[in-house]
């Protein structure tokens, strides 16, 4: 009764790594667009840490209470590491979106394949492309003055925090494209995503906003990463002064796994219904 399940996951397994291998094919016949999509986090990271960081006032380290005691660099890359890993949900929704729209995905379901390879594929290759884009981007922070604090392991559990969310954005992004599949609908996607990535506490502390939006700040799950990153990471932060902030670990774990709880199985359901 074993040998069934075990083909099956042998079986899904070979058709993901096929489809992972194709979309990988793909990126490298687009070199321009892939380096541009590694770059443009380093812009950002450049442009708020030069054009930016002598005007903003750093926390002292407890009660989101500013000081200049801290290095705004340091402060600044975890937020913006993690900002980017939110806003890949935007490269994935128009990767599943523009297959489906031009039938691609109508021709993989024709085929004696697994069922759930073709998302599985694809979080595969964009968690794989988002290593390499967070990669590049601690290395550019490095060459600016940035660095962790904490030692190897601790750093390599803020890079897995990292990871874990945007495999969640992943998720996401793929239902949404599922159910919407018209690529161009990815300007409101946009419009979703930017406005719940500031809303967090990955460059203002969420004490200084209104009532109601402190709150939504710090039950974000993109604060819970960005807080428990930079204590990983040994960097300055806002400090504590809220269930969220004190729990900010256990929640950069339990706010991605829920989502992908909730948001792959919809994903191969959806891809299953396709054409229904």
């Amino acid at each position: 009764m074993t040998v069934l399940p075990l083909s099956r996951a042998r079986w899904a397994a070979a058709d993901t790594a096929v489809l992972t291998r194709r979309t990988l094919a793909h990126w490298a016949r687009r070199p321009g667009e892939v380096l541009f999509g590694l770059l443009f986090p380093v812009l950002l990271l450049l442009m708020f840490g030069y054009l930016f960081g002598g005007a903003m006032a750093l926390p002292a380290g407890g009660g989101g209470t500013p000081s200049d005691g801290a290095d705004y660099r340091e402060f600044l890359l975890p937020g913006m590491v993690a900002m980017t890993m939110l806003f890949g949900v935007e490269t994935t929704y128009t990767a599943v979106a523009v297959d489906t729209a031009r039938g691609v995905t109508d021709r993989f379901r024709s085929l004696p394949m697994s069922r759930a390879a073709v998302v599985t594929g694809r979080a595969v290759a964009d968690l794989l492309h988002s290593a390499v884009a967070l990669a590049v981007v601690l290395g550019c922070g490095a060459l600016v003055g940035w660095q962790p604090h904490r030692g190897p392991l601790a750093a390599l559990a803020a890079v897995a925090l990292l990871l874990l969310l945007r495999f969640a954005m992943i998720w996401l992004g793929v239902y949404l494209a599922l159910l919407l599949r018209r690529p161009e609908t990815v300007a409101v996607l946009q419009i979703l995503v930017w406005p719940l990535g500031f809303a967090s506490n990955a460059f203002v502390a969420p004490a200084t906003m209104p009532g109601w939006l402190a709150a939504v700040a710090a039950w974000n799950p993109l604060s819970a990463t960005v807080a428990a990153t930079r204590d990983l990471f040994g960097n300055p932060g806002w400090g504590a002064g809220s269930w969220p902030a004190e729990h900010a670990v256990a929640l950069a774990v339990l706010w991605p796994l829920l989502l992908v709880a909730v948001f792959l199985p919809l994903s191969v359901r959806r891809w299953q219904r396709l054409g229904r």
